[in-house]
């Protein structure tokens, strides 16, 4: 089959989107490829398609658990076998995965970084037959990227246990970030292949403005069709959602402290139509499959071109005119350089934090690694009276690091350990015999279970008693009352997971150069933002695409910057300078006219100016 018969086999599309069948054809012939597409441009089909023409299976590596489980199931309703392990799952179930991942004509394993190292996989690595080695999120590999994550490291490890091409994807990397991942990746030569990231159908709007809720209001009114709204906090999620139902907008509210089945629900109902703006955190959209979204507005200033880049792309993927709104004002400004000063405590106090977190946990010197800790930041903080913010970012610099992984948001199964004595277990009268079954699955299934406490899985123990998982439940709280079980019933939290056994004071490494180098990057994406919204003559998306590497980009003609230049056709030297700067001096009459001759103009008034500076040499003459 060709690409083009495996797409419409698969997906039901005709052709493909620009670059994506270069991407195929760069992987189907054996090559490392690293592809850079936008929010939106179809990288998912860049790496299934090749995958789907290949012997064996592609390994995709990917830190986002919903996206994976969204992507394996999409994969599956089109009739491909897919699988996807992550964090929360028990040990039988990873084992079960990878085992039908050997033997079980599988094209694609979907895994969470953090389990490359790990001693299972690492044993079913000789028998796997790997495709490709898929790569998602690839900025995370890169110390430079925004969102950079040691756990990726492994994959370049990976490289020298199997043979296979590498395929990696982002939609956020500077051309420095695009050279450190093909290095990080160890790839056998450059191969950067990238599609445009203009965006003909998506106007962005920048507003200074005191009224932000005001703004917002109108913007929710007057464009018609669904919408994401992001703010920074929780609180600010609930109360700007609430604050748009009461002018009558449709609109709920989405954030990481909600349970699963409620942001499941709530994601849904937005997808279907029910709800027509959700306001939120970062935490939503991620993965998201839904083109129709008309307007993306961020109530927020965010931290970095990077995530903004990425959130407001997330409308108007299916081409029709769509909107990107930025609220801001000088209050933003303050609360971006107390971000910037929170962002990095000294290295001192991250040390102190290393050795608070064991504390809190009571992990003794010399042991830990591997173990995986139910993080509360209120408590924590509340404990040891520290301030939630700093605690937080120095707790993710130490994962940074590399000394722990912090995983947000995680579903926690539920955890049993058997505390009454073995040799009595057969002398206690049990209230209900399914509790003997249990108790019996448990000795059989899980070694070490008197010792501490093991994931379980509760389909398995309530198939052993015969009954529902709600009272499999029931029946281990019942044990768990007569002093026969530690029960630690499933929850959703964030969750550290140590890498090495706790280091005693004075011997941490916190990397002081990464510290150094990571907090210039930091302010670097702080000013680029700050310089974004206070632009006031480059059109945004030329910004935007300029500071990913897309130079000499035309104006958009749709931003609020081309818009207003269309609207006050005055023309000055700083609006001309600016415009020919933009091209590197290189342009053309006919470009000049179509960007500076408007209805309103005064006759040839850019041509006379033109001509100023030409003679006094501040622009270059323009090309024949």
């Amino acid at each position: 089959m060709t690409p083009e018969q495996v797409l419409k086999k698969y997906w039901g599309y005709d052709g493909f989107r620009p670059m994506q069948r270069e991407i195929v054809d760069s992987a189907l012939a054996g090559k490392d490829t690293l592809a850079l597409l936008p929010t939106g441009g179809g990288k998912s089909v860049c790496f299934q398609v090749p995958a789907l023409m290949s012997t064996g299976t592609a390994l995709v590596v990917t830190p986002l658990i919903a996206l994976m489980k969204d992507q394996v199931q999409n994969l599956r309703d089109r009739g491909v076998r897919a699988l996807a392990i992550h964090a929360g799952m028990t040990r039988r179930e990873v084992d079960t995965a990878l085992n039908n991942a050997a033997y079980g004509d599988f094209k694609f394993l979907y895994l969470s970084p953090e389990r490359l190292g790990t001693q299972l996989f690492q044993s079913y690595l000789p028998i796997l037959k790997i495709s490709y080695i898929v790569v998602d999120e690839a900025h995370c590999i890169s110390q430079w990227g925004y969102d950079f994550r040691p756990d990726y490291l492994a994959i370049g490890e990976l490289r020298a246990q199997v043979d296979a091409p590498v395929i990696a994807l982002t939609a956020t990397a500077t051309p420095q970030v695009a050279d450190d991942i093909m290095e990080k990746l160890c790839f056998k030569e450059k191969n950067l292949l990238k599609g445009s990231f203009q965006r003909p159908n998506l106007s962005y709007i920048v507003r200074r403005c005191d009224d932000k809720v005001g703004q917002l209001a109108g913007i929710c009114k007057g464009v018609d069709g669904s919408g994401i709204v992001y703010v920074r906090s929780r609180k600010g999620c609930e109360e700007t959602a609430a604050f748009l139902r009461s002018e009558g907008v449709s609109a709920s509210f989405y954030h990481a402290g909600l349970g699963t089945s409620s942001r499941g629900e709530r994601q849904e109902k937005w997808k279907k139509g029910e709800i027509r703006v959700m306001v939120s955190t970062n935490a939503f959209g991620m993965g998201i499959d839904k083109s129709d979204v008309r307007f993306v507005v961020h109530a927020d200033l965010p931290d970095s071109p990077e995530a903004y880049f990425q959130e407001a792309g997330r409308a108007g993927r299916d081409g029709k005119p769509s909107y990107a709104v930025l609220l801001w004002n000088a209050s933003d400004l303050r609360r971006l350089r107390q971000i910037a000063a929170a962002s990095f405590p000294s290295l001192e106090y991250i040390a102190d934090i290393y050795q608070k977190v064991h504390i809190f946990f009571q992990v003794p010197y010399e042991t830990g690694e591997g173990r995986q800790l139910k993080f509360d930041l209120t408590a924590f903080a509340a404990q040891f009276r520290l301030s939630r913010s700093s605690a937080w970012y120095a707790i993710r610099y130490l994962e940074r690091a590399g000394h722990w992984t912090l995983t947000e948001d995680l579903d926690i199964r539920t955890r049993v350990q058997i505390v009454a004595d073995r040799k009595v277990l057969n002398d206690i009268e049990l209230p209900d015999y399914r509790m003997g079954v249990i108790l019996e699955a448990l000795m059989r299934s899980y070694d070490g279970i008197f010792s501490w406490p093991h994931t379980v899985d509760e389909e398995y123990l309530a198939g052993k008693a015969d009954c529902t998982v709600p009272a499999l439940r029931q029946l281990l709280y019942g044990l768990a009352l007569e002093h026969i079980i530690k029960y630690i019933p499933a929850d959703h939290a964030d969750v550290i997971t140590l890498h090495h056994e706790r280091i005693r004071p004075g011997n941490l490494d916190v990397q002081p150069a990464r510290y150094k180098m990571l907090k210039e990057k930091f302010d670097e994406r702080i000013a680029a933002m700050k310089e974004y919204v206070e632009e006031e003559d480059t059109c945004r998306q030329s910004f935007l695409l300029d500071y990913f590497g897309e130079k000499d980009a035309e104006p958009c003609g749709r931003c609020d910057i081309c818009r207003t230049r269309r609207q006050n056709p005055a023309v000055t030297a700083a609006s001309l300078k600016s415009w020919i700067d933009a091209r590197r001096g290189r342009y053309a009459l006919k470009e000049l006219r179509d960007a500076f001759e408007h209805p309103g103009t005064a006759s040839g008034e850019y041509l006379s100016l033109l001509r100023e500076m030409i003679d006094s040499g501040v622009v270059p003459p323009p090309a024949e």
